[in-house]
This record gives structure tokens, C-alpha cells and sequence, in this order.
């Protein structure tokens, strides 16, 4: 509204100044002395052309074609009284480009056309030896007639261009905006499926005690069964803290104090699993580093996994794991023995690769797996740039 305004504004003041511009010219051409009422006439048509300068755009071609009107009684006056005075033309250079940038398609043209034809026929009805030159005569009608219509459609032209940008950087704003959701999106899909592997390990480990803890108490109701059911209520303690952490992320929520497992998390891990009965070995190799907290969550989701592959698949007693901190980047690599089966099921894949695999592709690490020892052992291996994060 502002703009609109200010606009409205300033289209006044153009048509005013064009107005006086016009009017003291044509005051001083001296035609008042040989025709009083014509030249008032004159006057009143010029002043009220271009104070309708100030009207709105949809009434350019009518303007411009007021002015031509006006132009040719004033050189009618002029030619009638014997005058060479130049004729004024502030108002209507405005009108010719206001006509080039509000008009479009053959109105404008039109328009341009007429007002190019108003020049050459006040030009000629002017007594003076310069109009009878065609050069000067055609200079004078493409300067008056024509440029300022070329102006008005640059001008027009220009103010599109500035609009189309302004649209595109609107919609490449729109764009990353969506960009932006998507990814929020993506990435609380990967916290489900997160949450999904957290639930998963914590639930296998579950089972696995409460079998053991049911074959136990067939013989005895000591040592084993004792042990086998304390690590099921541990395991649940522990299901139910990471899934209420996963879940307090999906809503947006970090308690203040609380932080995400990483590699520092490592040896409590290790002694959960070894509860479940299997000895795991860890070897570090060289100083541990601080590594980013996406990163450092990854890594302890990687070696969860990897310990739970080696509880579900291997031989069940035992497995090593073992961390190497290199100068740029983690390698972690844990190793078990398989249980005796068929030759040809020593190549299956566990399924738990499959989360594994998208945490490294996410850092873009490196994932290496399979067989060894003529597939009495199994190895899963990942390494992970340090600033991959």
C-alpha cells in the first residue's frame, strides 16, 4: 500500500512539472499577442494532457493520443500566426514512454506509430527551412516519436527480468525450504530406524537369557539361572533408556544432562554382552580421540551390532573386537568364531549388515566383511574418516 502510494505520488509530481514545463514554454513563444483565445485554449489543452500524466497506466494509449492532439493545434497555432517557436514536448515525451511501458502487443505499437506520425505532421506545418530537410525531419520524429516508446519498453523489459529473478529466488527459497523438511524427515527416519536396531538388540539379548535361564532352572536353581535373570532385567533396564532417549529426539526433546552413547560407552557394552555369555576380548590400538557426537553415537551403533551379529550367529563364546585410532581415521574390526554348520550356510550374510552398512555410507566409510579361516571365523570390518562428520 505503501508503494502504491509513493507511486501515485510521484506520477503527480511528474505530470505537474510537465505541465509547467510545457505551459511557461508556451507562454513565452509570444503567440498570447496574435491570438489571445486560441493560445488560452492551447494552454488549458496542454496543462490538462499532462496533468492526466498522473492517471492510472491502463489510460496510456488514451494520454498519448491526447497529446498528439495537442501538439498538432499548438503547431497549427503557430503556423496559422507565422511563429517558428519549437514547440514543447516535456509532456509528451512522458506520455510516449509511458505508452512503451504500460501498452503491450499491437495497442502499443499503434500508439507509437500515431504519436511518431504527430511529430512529422507538427514539424511540417511549422514554417522553418530545417523541416525541410527529410534527414532533420526523420531525426526529429524517431527522437520524439520513437525513443522515448524504445525507453519505456526497456524499462518494462527490465522491471519483468527483475520480477522473473525475484520469483526464482523465491522458489529456490521454497526449494530449500523443502530440502530442508526432506531432510528433517530423512533424518528422523534414521533415528527410527535406530530406535528399531536399539529395540532389536536389547530384545534378542532378552531371549537369549530367558533360554538360558529356562534350560538352567531344568537342572538347578542356583549360579546360572541367577546370572541369566539378572542380565534379563538389566537388558530391559537398558531397552528402556535408549528407547525413551530415541524417543525424546523424535519429539525434539534433549534432557539436559544427557548425552548419546559413544566409544567411551564401549566397556559397558562389552561387559552386557559377556553377561549373555560371550567372552569378547578388546584390543585398542593407539590414543583414543574425541570424536564428533554423530559420529561417536555411529560408531557405538556399529560396534552394538557387531557384538550382537557375533551373539546371534557365532559360536556364542566367544569374539574380538578390536579399535584402532589411525591419524584421519577409526577402524573397528571384530572378528568371531562361527558354530559348526553345513559347508554351504558359511557364507551367509547376517541381516544386522544391512544397518551397518547405511551408518558407514552416511560417513562415507568403508565396509568390509565375510568368511575366513576356510569360514571357521567370521570378520566384520569398518573404517570411518574422523572428519566425516
Amino acid at each position: 500500500m505503501d508503494v502504491s502510494r509513493s507511486l501515485a505520488r510521484q506520477s503527480l509530481l511528474v505530470a505537474v512539472v510537465a505541465a509547467v514545463i510545457d505551459g511557461v514554454v508556451l507562454w513565452l513563444s509570444g503567440m498570447f499577442s496574435y491570438a489571445p483565445w486560441h493560445t488560452t485554449a492551447a494552454m488549458i489543452g496542454i496543462v490538462a494532457g499532462d496533468l492526466a500524466l498522473a492517471a492510472p497506466p491502463r489510460t496510456a494509449g488514451v494520454v498519448a493520443v491526447a497529446q498528439v492532439v495537442v501538439r498538432l493545434l499548438a503547431a497549427w497555432l503557430m503556423h496559422t500566426h507565422g511563429l517558428a517557436a519549437r514547440i514543447t514536448d516535456v509532456g509528451f515525451l512522458v506520455a510516449g514512454y509511458r505508452a512503451g511501458a504500460w501498452l503491450s502487443g499491437p495497442t502499443s505499437v499503434l500508439t507509437m506509430l500515431v504519436m511518431c506520425g504527430g511529430v512529422t505532421f507538427s514539424q511540417l506545418m511549422i514554417v522553418r527551412d530545417t523541416t525541410r530537410d527529410w534527414r532533420l525531419l526523420l531525426a526529429s520524429t524517431v527522437s520524439a516519436g520513437c525513443v522515448p516508446w524504445l525507453v519505456g519498453r526497456y524499462t518494462a523489459a527490465r522491471g519483468a527480468y527483475l520480477a522473473e529473478l525475484e520469483q526464482r529466488e523465491r522458489l529456490r527459497k521454497q526449494e530449500h525450504q523443502v530440502a530442508v523438511e526432506r531432510a528433517v524427515a530423512d533424518e528422523r527416519a534414521a533415528i527410527a530406524r535406530d530406535l528399531h536396531d536399539v529395540i532389536s538388540h536389547h530384545v534378542s539379548a532378552i531371549g537369549i537369557h530367558a533360554g538360558a535361564a529356562r534350560m538352567a532352572m531344568a537342572d538347578s536353581t542356583n549360579g546360572p539361572a541367577t546370572r541369566s535373570l539378572t542380565a534379563v532385567e538389566a537388558s530391559s533396564r537398558a531397552a528402556l533408556v535408549d528407547l525413551r532417549r530415541q524417543l525424546d529426539l523424535l519429539h525434539g526433546r534433549d534432557d539436559s544432562g544427557q548425552r548419546q552413547p559413544g566409544l567411551a560407552d564401549i566397556d559397558g557394552l562389552v561387559d552386557y554382552v559377556r553377561t549373555a555369555g560371550l567372552n569378547v576380548e578388546v584390543i585398542v590400538h593407539g590414543s583414543a580421540v574425541v570424536l564428533p557426537e554423530s559420529l561417536d553415537l555411529t560408531v557405538y551403533r556399529i560396534v552394538q551390532e557387531m557384538l550382537t551379529n557375533a551373539l546371534r550367529h557365532g559360536d556364542g563364546e566367544h569374539a574380538l573386537l578390536d579399535v584402532d585410532y589411525l591419524p584421519t581415521r577409526v577402524v573397528i574390526r571384530a572378528t568371531n568364531p562361527l558354530p559348526p554348520v553345513p559347508a554351504t550356510d558359511r557364507t551367509a550374510v547376517p541381516r544386522g549388515l544391512a544397518g551397518i552398512r547405511r551408518r558407514t555410507e552416511l560417513f562415507d566409510g568403508e565396509l568390509d566383511y565375510g568368511p575366513e579361516a576356510e569360514g571357521t571365523r567370521w570378520h566384520t570390518t569398518v573404517s570411518l574418516p574422523i572428519g566425516g562428520a
